[in-house]
Order: structure tokens, then C-alpha cells, then sequence
């Protein structure tokens, strides 16, 4: 789910710009072109800002922050709304390719987002100039109890060799060196030439135990019991458990990264005021709530979490952790590209064994 659209959205919406004169009419305030990953919202949503805006919703999709950047940066798609991940806004800001919130357009985001998720932004955001936080949550390991039977509490259970062809890993460069670097007990923003060496040998050696790199596909694995053990995003974790109750989630005591996604709009957009509209619109209390009972991807939403009328949702662990009770937990920078060329460089070499 972090992420893949579902295509029906996709065609059913280019349908509609292609329906000329009918479209204008339709939709008389416009379009708003957004580009989000996929299954990370409700399409019910999406109707419902069309019918109560006038506004057209061309939506497009992406799986990671690396396959959406360039995107972005060449300007040709010409994106109003992107919803990037903390690290990734932050290579965005530096590269001056987003503008600066207008805060008064976009009530809702100053009256319904909780402090404390502004203040993480802090990280990558200094000032909270461009991002609105949309979901959140931490990275662990979800793993089925009728294949594990011991304590799950560290990622060192990732190379225990009973479990070989059992274990499901990211498929994304940083999520995958998180898991390497929180084993070794260094940071997972390290730049460090030794450190990301280590960790590469490590990941290396887990790899025949590995049954796939994966991003979405873990979601359904682990739902239909075809791995024991996987490294999976909370909101993908809550998912699963609602399909199949054997499937436990743990943050492991090494520490993990705990992520923000965010709403921003791009330098380039076009549609600057129905950007805002939309942002505005995904800020209500009751929409986020639909968003959030759809994707399962936690809420920074205080409106909405107090919608929520599920006590064990409201009260999930999973879903709204106390993170005092962690340590070890991070949050991914932007490294620079000095830093990005040798992620990049090692992972290749991760893979080509």
C-alpha cells in the first residue's frame, strides 16, 4: 500500500480530461493535479472534493520517493500536490524545487494537524514552511505466530538461518540500510563509509535467507502465509492483521525509523489555489478519517483520531505507539547526493550478488 493506485482511479479520471467540452462542464473551477503513492487514499474522497469544489482531480501515482523525484524535478508532468516523505521534501527544499505554504488558504492544516507532528517536520522542515503532514508511522517486523515461536524483539531474527526463504525484506535502499545500519547499532542516517560498508556485508550475508526484495507485494504475502517473517510499514502491519489474526508487529529494541509523508506543492504547479483547496479538503476531520479507516496508515489528523468511535483502533499500538517508550528511533534526512551516490552504489552491489 505504500503503495500502488488502484488503475480503475487512474483510467477513470484521464477518461474524464479527455471528455473535452463535457469535462468544462463538469468540473467549471478547474483541475488539481496530484501525485501521490499508491492505495494512499480514498477514492471516495476524491469524488467527494470534485462534487464540493468543482474541481477536477487528475491523480497519478508512485511506488518510492526515488522513482517520484525525478518526476518532479524534470517539470514536465507539471504536478500541483505531491505527497513526499520526510527525507525526500528535505532533498526537495534544498534543490528549490517546492514553494513556501500559503498558511492562510489551508485552514484546516493549521487547526487539525497535532503540534507534536509539526514538530517533528522540525527535521526536515525548519519553519514548517512547505509540508503538511498526512500519515505517519514506524518501520518493524511483522511476523506470524504459527511460524515463530520464539520472542521477536530484534532485527537479528532477520538472519537466523531457520527461517531461510522465509524472510520478506524492502525493496527500497534506505528502509533496506536501516534494517543493516539498527543492527549494528549505528544511526540510520549515517554517512559513514566504514559503517555503511558493515552493513552492507551484513545485508549481503542475510541475502541467501531472503525469499524476496519486495515493497507492496509483503502486504499480501504475509496475509496468505507465504513468509514467516517480513519488514513492513505500521499502517501495512494494521492491515494485516485484520486479515489474518496469526500476524504479530514489533519495533525492535535496536530502534527503528519513524516516518512523516507530507502534502507539498511543487515550484512548477499551475494550480496553486486549487492545491491549496485540496490540502484544505485532506485536513478535515471527517476526511481524514476516511482516509484513514481506508489506507490504515496512522492519522497526524487530532480531528479525525478523535472521530475514531473503534476503542482498540484509537488504542492500537500500532497505530498511535507512545514513542517514549522507544529508543533508538529516527527519522531519515537527506544525506546529499555525495551520501546518495554511495547508498545507491552499495545497494547495487547487494544486489548483484
Amino acid at each position: 500500500m505504500k503503495k500502488l493506485i488502484a488503475l480503475g482511479l487512474c483510467t477513470c479520471m484521464t477518461a474524464a480530461l479527455l471528455s473535452g467540452c463535457g469535462s468544462a462542464n463538469k468540473y467549471p473551477n478547474g483541475k488539481v493535479y496530484v501525485y501521490n503513492w499508491g492505495e494512499y487514499i480514498d477514492p471516495e474522497t476524491l469524488d467527494m472534493f470534485e462534487k464540493e469544489t468543482g474541481i477536477q482531480v487528475i491523480y497519478d501515482e508512485f511506488d518510492t520517493n526515488e522513482t517520484m523525484y525525478p518526476k518532479v524535478e524534470a517539470g514536465a508532468s507539471n504536478y500541483d500536490v505531491v505527497c513526499p516523505s520526510d527525507y525526500m521534501i528535505q532533498k526537495m527544499i534544498d534543490n528549490d524545487l517546492l514553494q513556501e505554504l500559503n498558511w492562510d488558504n489551508i485552514p484546516n492544516a493549521k487547526a487539525n494537524i497535532g503540534a507534536q507532528y509539526y514538530e517533528q517536520s522540525e527535521a526536515f522542515d525548519p519553519g514548517n514552511r512547505y509540508a503538511v503532514p498526512y500519515c505517519w508511522g514506524t518501520v518493524g517486523i511483522l511476523y506470524n505466530k504459527t511460524m515463530v515461536d520464539e520472542p521477536v524483539t530484534s532485527w537479528s531474527i532477520l538472519w537466523d538461518e531457520k527461517y531461510a526463504d522465509s524472510i520478506l525484506m524492502q525493496d527500497s535502499v534506505r528502509d533496506l540500510f536501516m534494517v543493516g545500519l539498527k543492527s549494528l547499532g549505528y544511526s540510520m542516517n549515517s554517512t559513514d563509509e566504514k559503517e555503511l560498508n558493515e552493513a552492507k556485508d551484513l545485508l549481503i550475508q542475510q541475502k541467501p535467507l531472503v525469499q524476496a526484495y519486495v515493497i507492496d507485494q509483503v502486504r499480501d504475502k504475509m496475509i496468505g502465509n507465504e513468509a514467516a517473517l517480513g519488514v513492513i510499514y505500521s499502517g501495512e502491519a494494521i492491515f494485516t492483521q485484520r486479515e489474518n489474526p496469526d500476524l504479530e508487529y514489533v519495533i525492535p529494541k535496536e530502534g527503528t525509523n519513524v516516518w512523516i509523508d507530507s502534502w507539498v506543492i511543487p515550484k512548477n504547479a499551475e494550480n496553486v489555489e486549487n492545491a491549496e483547496k485540496f490540502i484544505d479538503f485532506m485536513c478535515r476531520g471527517d476526511i481524514a478519517l476516511l482516509n484513514f479507516d481506508y489506507i490504515t496508515y496512522s492519522t497526524p489528523n487530532t480531528a479525525a483520531q478523535a472521530l475514531i468511535e473503534d476503542d482498540d483502533i484509537r488504542n492500537s499500538k500500532i497505530a498511535f505507539p507512545d514513542l517514549s517508550q522507544y529508543d533508538g528511533l529516527e527519522t531519515f534526512s537527506y544525506l546529499g547526493d555525495d551520501a546518495d551516490t554511495l547508498y545507491n552504489d552499495l545497494w547495487k552491489e547487494i544486489k548483484s550478488k
